[in-house]
Order: C-alpha cells, then structure tokens, then sequence
C-alpha cells in the first residue's frame, strides 16, 4: 500500500465539475493499493500517515503531525500509484489490486483515519477526478507499508 502524501494549505476534489471533498490546512492523501495489500497494511499506513511530522512547530522544525495540528485530510484513490515502471515507457499495473479488492481497503483507510480522531475527506472511488491543492512548502513524501522499491 502506498499513500503519497502532501503538506496542504488547502486542497479539493471534484468530479465533472461538482466539488465532493475539500480540506483547509492538512494533507492530500493520494492512496494507491496493491494485490497483496491486507488489513494490517490499512492500520500500520493510517498510523503513520496520522503521526507522519511534517508541519513546522514554533521553531519551525518540522515536529508536528497532522494530528497534532488538528488538520484535515483529503483521501484520492489513485491506482497508478502501484504501476510498475522499472522497464520500457509504459506503466505495467499488473501489481494494482482489482477494484472489489481495493475499494473496501480504501474505505477501511479513510475509516481507521477517522477513527484516530481526524476529520477526513474524500473523491470517489474509481471516478475520474479533478484535484486542486495548494502545496505547502511543498512537502511531499511518499509511504508504504511493505519493502518494495
């Protein structure tokens, strides 16, 4: 499982045209989920994505997470995020996990986010969506729970 996250000031989703999901200061969560990915990857990437410190403290040192700052967070599904692209030039997504397998982890992720008290947004599952953000920083770092890559 694999979560590119972004420091935001603010940042949205929409689908044609239609705004369905928008936070103020957080993190964009683009999550992309793999074949092999199981319950147990939902908990250990929600916690670290809960926890990950990446906004500044009063030293400006990047101490904070998303939790301590009570931010938001914005889930995207984006199963490009599982390509693999280690030869040629095009994105082999044999390591995505298939919709009926991916669409209940997705919603056990944005789930066990709220349950660590966060106030979540999200797009929608499988739909074509246009996301707008203001990059904070930027910081953008990416995350995974298995030793790929």
């Amino acid at each position: 499982m694999k979560a590119l996250i972004q420091r935001v000031s603010q940042a949205s989703v929409s689908i044609d045209g239609q705004q369905v999901g928008a936070i103020g200061r957080g993190l964009l969560v683009l999550l992309g989920i793999e074949r092999d990915d199981t319950a147990q990857d939902v908990t250990k990437l929600a916690h670290k994505v809960a926890g990950y410190r990446v906004f500044s403290d009063s030293d400006d040192k990047m101490n904070l997470s998303v939790q301590d700052i009570q931010g938001g967070v914005l889930v995207v599904s984006q199963f490009t995020l599982a390509a693999d692209t280690n030869s040629g030039r095009r994105p082999s997504f044999s390591s995505a996990a298939m919709p009926d397998q991916a669409e209940p982890l997705y919603r056990s992720f944005v789930a066990a986010l709220q349950q660590l008290g966060l106030t979540t947004a999200t797009g929608e599952f499988g739909a074509d969506m246009a996301v707008s953000l203001v990059n904070d920083g930027p910081v953008t770092f990416m995350l995974q729970t298995n030793n790929k890559g």
